[in-house]
This record gives structure tokens, C-alpha cells and sequence, in this order.
């Protein structure tokens, strides 16, 4: 499945949206506003870019792809319940004590996973391992690694960029989600990460910097990443945090907070 049409992956980006909602409503508890940022890189990934089978979800060939922001599943569990890994009805038990949708992804329960994620700062060294290992191994499978913009404050981010350049990882994506909100308020009143771009850049990196809810170009950006040789990339998309609710866009409060009937039912209106 390879859906090219800007406007297709429009439409299903807002299906992969009422999804969030749906899982952080059913569950009175998760992280929209993270997660509804993400949800039309996530659209293009899974619906465009990666090379995936939803019928082999370990398939040796696949690309990966780690969402370090692990708080966010509920935008990776849309995504992939969407794309046929599982039912789509499954969505409504997320948090659930019982379910295998829990808070943070899990690779060893949910199908099409590829790492266990929630520790903020981790994702981007096991993303180095699966690239380096993909070199060692002689595939030619792609790596993509999703970071919060609040997350690239842990220290841990950064020596893995420069593992990252040092072992010329030019199978690796790595893409932060600049939101430029995370719980205790905005990155800059927290501990500024900014200039993004020219800190990636001094490690190495490959620098595309792209509106992170325009489709096209995102679409083109995963083109170009493709194309280079010999570093990694990183795409640093600016996105709003809560996007595609109006009264969630932009407000630190909805990080991790879920809505209540009214609140999800105006929300579906607007995604509808």
C-alpha cells in the first residue's frame, strides 16, 4: 500500500485524529496534544513512505520505525489499526487493564511495533542499533526515529547523535516533533533546545526543516531523505500541539489530559 494522493492522506490523517480521541476519551486518561501534533507524519510514514507488511508485522525486510515519544501511542496505535495491523474497534480498550494497548508501546504484545518505548531520551540509541545493525546485516531497510522537542533536552539524545554521524548512518531519519510545548509548559521557559536545525547540523546531521501538518511537504521531505548519503537526516517539523481541535491547539494543558463527553464529541464535529 502506497497511497500517493495529498488529498487521500489528508482524509485519513483526520481518521487517524478521531482515533486519538477515541482512545484518550475511552480511557479517561493518555496524551492528545503530543499525539494529535504527530499524526499526519505518522499518516505519511505509514501510509506512503515506509515499506511495511500489516500481514508480516516482523518481516526482516521492513522499515522501522521508533516512536521515542512513547507517551504519544495513542497517534502510532491509530496509525496502525488503520493500516491493518489490527482491528480498528481494539482502540477503544487502550489504558485498559486488559488490553494490549497500553499506555506506551510495547513490541512484544501490539503488532507492528517495532520497540518498546515511555522512557523519554532512549529512542534515538536503539534506533543507532537497528540502523547499524541493518548496515552489518547488508539490508537495505530504512530507520525512522520520532523525538519530542522537550524529549532532545535529555543528554542521552546527544551522544546518540554523534553515534549517529560517527557510524555515517545514512539509513537513519530522525524527526522532532516541534511542537514547542511539553508538560510544564513552553521549551524555551523550560530548558531551550533552540536552534534545533544548527545543533543537529553541528552533529552531522542533514537538516530539512518543514511545516510538520503539510502533507506535501512531508511527502518530499522523506523523498529527499532517502537521497542522502553518508549521514543521517533530520527532519525538524513545526507542528501545533493539538492540532486539528480547535480548543486543544496550542494549550500545555492538553498534553496529557483527556477530554470529557462535550470536549470529545466537539471534537469528532470538527474532525468530521
Amino acid at each position: 500500500m502506497k497511497i500517493t494522493s495529498v488529498e487521500q492522506l489528508e482524509q485519513i490523517a483526520k481518521q487517524v485524529r478521531k482515533g486519538i480521541l477515541e482512545e484518550v476519551y475511552s480511557a479517561a486518561s493518555g496524551h492528545p496534544g503530543g499525539s494529535l501534533s504527530i499524526a499526519d507524519i505518522l499518516t505519511v510514514l505509514y501510509f506512503n513512505e515506509m515499506n511495511i507488511r500489516q500481514e508480516q508485522p516482523n518481516w526482516e525486510n521492513r522499515d522501522r520505525l521508533v516512536l521515542s515519544k512513547g507517551h504519544c501511542s495513542p497517534a502510532l496505535y491509530s496509525c496502525l489499526a488503520n493500516r491493518g495491523f489490527f482491528s480498528v474497534k481494539d482502540l477503544k480498550t487502550f489504558r485498559n487493564i486488559n488490553s494490549y494497548l497500553q499506555g506506551h508501546p510495547d513490541k512484544n504484545k501490539i503488532p507492528g511495533v517495532d520497540m518498546t518505548t515511555g522512557s523519554l531520551g532512549q529512542g534515538l540509541s536503539v534506533a543507532n542499533g537497528m540502523a547499524i545493525a541493518g548496515k552489518m546485516d547488508k539490508k537495505d531497510y530504512r530507520v525512522y526515529c520520532i523525538l519530542g522537542d522537550g524529549e532532545i533536552e535529555e543528554g542521552q539524545i546527544w551522544e546518540a547523535a554523534m553515534a549517529a554521524n560517527k557510524y555515517k548512518l545514512d539509513n537513519l531519519c530522525v524527526i522532532v516533533d516541534n511542537n514547542n510545548l511539553q508538560i510544564d509548559g513552553t521549551i524555551e521557559e523550560v530548558m531551550s533546545p533552540y536552534p534545533i536545525d544548527e545543533k543537529f547540523k553541528s552533529f552531522g546531521f542533514q537538516i530539512i526543516n518543514i511545516d510538520g501538518h503539510n502533507i506535501d511537504e512531508i511527502l518530499k521531505a522523506f523523498e529527499v531523505a532517502r537521497t542522502i548519503k553518508g549521514k543521517p537526516t533530520c527532519i525538524i517539523a513545526k507542528t501545533i500541539k493539538g492540532k486539528g481541535v480547535s480548543f486543544m491547539e496550542g494549550k500545555t494543558e492538553w498534553h496529557g489530559k483527556a477530554p470529557n463527553e462535550e470536549q470529545y464529541n466537539l471534537a469528532i464535529a470538527e474532525l468530521s
